[in-house]
């Protein structure tokens, strides 16, 4: 993959849209991975989506949604119209007796949104503070950290049709969320894989308030602090110290963020892996299934700081891959998360599974 500049925009002669040729996207995507766009459209409003889906030259060819780009791990360069979402907007859209609806657009970033909800006074999002990526990306992953998860606090989301051009409003309900899952991850029947883009989301910040503190790392902050009733952004504050202290800043050492899911296995399964590594970390989960700690397997297993050329396991959290000279290339790094793979499935009889998308 050859880098280059891209070239001057051109005005398409559909209304407002601007195309960018040959777009580098090393400074789109967070690993900081190489790869060229052929074509690509900034989004800057959702009439913009539909201005691309009537546009003579730009409808029937494939579509590839781009947010903040801290959720794949580009491997080649993309042929089809790449829509980077850029839709700003930040706003408290109604104030009901039991919550705040919070609205943001796509563009703006998560950890943004969380911050800006903190300081107006809308607890409820502080767990998940200080995640990567573009508020539009989240609902894809259905994002968690802490003992929370985006489809807790989720209200609903706007999306535009990729064929029809057609604006709708989900609720959450029709997400099909499950754990680093939805409905805009998901081909098939009833799947919006590759068929939407999501321009708008809502969040539900709950009143009364509750703290969500089922959680070591912040039960070891309540221990050291003495603080056992903190406030929203006493958490926020908690949350945003830990994930920088074991958590590598993509503007300095580029990543994905988690590479791998913590595995979700039956109770039968986490006894037989107790019986054989006893100091497995673990976490029980409410449907009666246990959740693994995908770093501590990879650990154990001898790779952190272990690298494939410059894609190296972060010597700080095994669970997260790095470009550790800035020189990586998509290759490498699926070549070093395959060999993890093949090591963890061989030692505990468990297949991770990525969380970046590969392409």
């Amino acid at each position: 993959m050859q880098e280059k500049a891209a070239n001057p925009p051109n005005r398409l002669p559909s209304d407002k849209l601007l195309l960018e040729h040959d777009v580098n996207l090393k400074p789109y995507n967070s690993f900081g991975l190489p790869a060229m766009a052929a074509r690509l459209v900034r989004i800057h409003e959702a009439a913009d989506v539909r201005r691309v889906v009537d546009h003579p030259l730009l409808g029937r060819a494939p579509k590839f949604v781009l947010g903040g780009g801290s959720n794949i791990v580009l491997t080649k360069d993309i042929d089809a119209v790449v829509l980077k979402l850029e839709i700003p907007g930040l706003r408290l859209l109604e104030e009901r007796e039991d919550a705040w609806i919070i609205e943001a657009g796509a563009g703006v970033g998560w950890a943004h949104l969380v911050q800006w909800s903190i300081e107006q006074g809308y607890p409820g999002l502080e767990n998940l503070a200080l995640i990567p990526g573009t508020v539009g990306a989240a609902p894809v992953q259905n994002i968690g950290a802490y003992g929370l998860e985006l489809q807790d606090r989720l209200e609903s989301v706007d999306v535009v049709d990729l064929m029809t051009g057609r604006a709708a409003c989900l609720p959450a309900s029709v997400c099909n969320f499950g754990y680093r899952d939805s409905v805009f991850k998901q081909s098939g029947f009833g799947g919006l894989a590759g068929k939407s883009v999501i321009t708008h989301v809502r969040m539900r910040c709950p009143k009364p308030w509750k703290p969500v503190l089922g959680y070591l790392e912040l039960e070891r902050k309540m221990e050291e602090t003495g603080i056992h009733n903190p406030s929203a952004r006493q958490i926020f504050d908690w949350v945003t110290a830990i994930r920088r202290a074991k958590l590598p800043d993509p503007a300095l050492i580029g990543n994905a963020g988690s590479f791998f899911k913590n595995p979700v296995v039956t109770p039968e399964q986490c006894r037989d892996i107790i019986g054989r590594d006893p100091g497995i970390v673990h976490y029980p989960m409410p449907d009666g299934t246990l959740k693994l700690a995908a770093g501590w397997m990879i650990d154990a297993c001898g790779w952190k700081g272990k690298a494939v050329g410059g894609a190296a396991v972060y010597e700080r959290q095994a669970l997260v891959l790095v470009n550790r000279n800035g020189q990586a290339r998509g290759a490498e790094v699926v070549t070093l998360a395959r060999a993890i793979q093949e090591s963890v499935y061989g030692r505990f009889g468990i297949r991770l599974e990525t969380e970046p998308v590969l392409l």
